[in-house]
């Protein structure tokens, strides 16, 4: 049997996993393709700085989905150097692929000045938290890594509050003497998505470690031969929205950071919808969802072609300075009937449409790439 990217067999599979994956593939899609940037509906945005909004869950919801995968994946398999070696492998055509994302251009040579080359990007850190969530977890045991997932929340936490920068008190706040914010101009410089942070930055990816490490307590409960295990995914979830909410009063949740507030809070809806989704599907054998079934099996190439084509379409210029994107955008979609903001959504809802449909052409062909 052929296996997807989520490295286990398809006969192992639990389907509330591939369909939570699959929705979150489709809202990342969805979320990232509207038809203008300028008419957005407010819950299809990243909350401005602190707080967050259904869009700032979708990428921690990924993360940990590639954790409980990793459950998966490596729970009953024996370890030896392949194993590192695929584990490495994989990691680095993730990266490789966000950074080609990052510097592709329409002329020639094809690649940006290297000046303009963005260095972090969502798949560069799906790429580096996929490694070390991977390689924990075939060194550790459960109970280790719930300390390393404490370890790692509460360092940044003490990182970020209270080191000072540049002899300056540190502040949450996005300002030069934020830690997170200076690391990153400093490593990086130029290389980052704004002048003074980047979303998916070095620092802020140690806690983005644990998003992965959660999920995966989540994927060995699944795994495990425990009674009513919607009832103890339900548990998690609201201890973990709790403990994420308390300590928001003196880390505020942000995505921007990913703040150890954010990390909980997140895990926490992750594991109280995938355990509605795993009640009604696993437990309760009610069918529905599966297109995003479809669309979880083959989630990454999904993800890296949406972006890859939505970046072409943006850079092809027709009707003078207009993109194809805008040009197609305006003609189809702009009408005096309906408001702007219907529109950008109906745009973005045609383009998660044809994904489906790919995902759908992959699946029933049992066509899963693996990254």
């Amino acid at each position: 049997m052929e296996q997807n990217e989520g490295g286990y067999f398809m006969k192992d599979r639990i389907l509330s996993v591939d369909i939570f994956r699959g929705m979150t593939i489709v809202l990342m899609i969805l979320v990232n393709t509207p038809g203008t940037w300028s008419a957005v509906y407010r819950p299809f945005l990243h909350a401005g700085w602190h707080g967050y909004t259904p869009t700032d869950l979708v990428f921690p919801f990924f993360l940990f989905i590639v954790g409980t995968s990793i459950a998966f994946a490596y729970k009953n398999k024996s370890v030896d150097a392949s194993t590192y070696k695929k584990i490495s492998v994989r990691s680095l055509k993730l990266i490789g692929l966000g950074l080609f994302l990052g510097a592709f251009t329409l002329t020639f040579p094809f690649i940006k000045d290297f000046a303009d080359i963005r260095f972090p990007g969502v798949l560069q850190r799906i790429g580096v938290v996929f490694f070390f969530a991977s390689i924990l977890f075939i060194n550790c045991n459960w109970k280790t890594l719930i300390g390393i997932s404490v370890v790692l929340l509460l360092g940044y936490w003490l990182l970020m509050g209270f080191v000072p920068v540049n002899g300056v008190e540190s502040t949450f706040d996005r300002a030069p003497n934020n830690l997170a914010n200076y690391l990153d101009v400093q490593v990086f410089g130029t290389h980052i998505y704004k002048d003074d942070y980047d979303p998916e930055g070095l620092l802020s990816t140690v806690p983005s470690i644990v998003s992965s490490l959660l999920g995966i307590f989540t994927g060995l409960i699944l795994l495990s031969k425990q009674p009513k295990k919607a009832n103890i995914l339900m548990g998690m979830g609201g201890a973990l929205l709790i403990l994420g909410y308390l300590w928001d009063v003196v880390f505020p949740i942000n995505k921007a950071l990913w703040s150890s507030s954010f990390v909980l809070v997140t895990a926490g809806w992750a594991n109280l919808i995938l355990a509605l989704i795993y009640y009604l599907t696993d437990v309760k054998g009610i069918t529905f969802g599966s297109i995003f079934r479809y669309a979880g099996a083959n989630a990454i190439i999904l993800y890296f072609l949406s972006s890859f084509i939505s970046k072409i379409m943006g850079m092809i210029k027709i009707d003078g300075d207009k993109s194809l994107h805008g040009w197609l955008f305006d003609t189809v979609y702009v009408h005096d009937f309906m408001s702007l903001q219907l529109s950008s959504l109906l745009y973005g809802l045609t383009v998660v449409a044809f994904y489906c449909l790919l995902a759908y052409i992959l699946y029933t062909r049992k066509i899963f790439i693996k990254v």
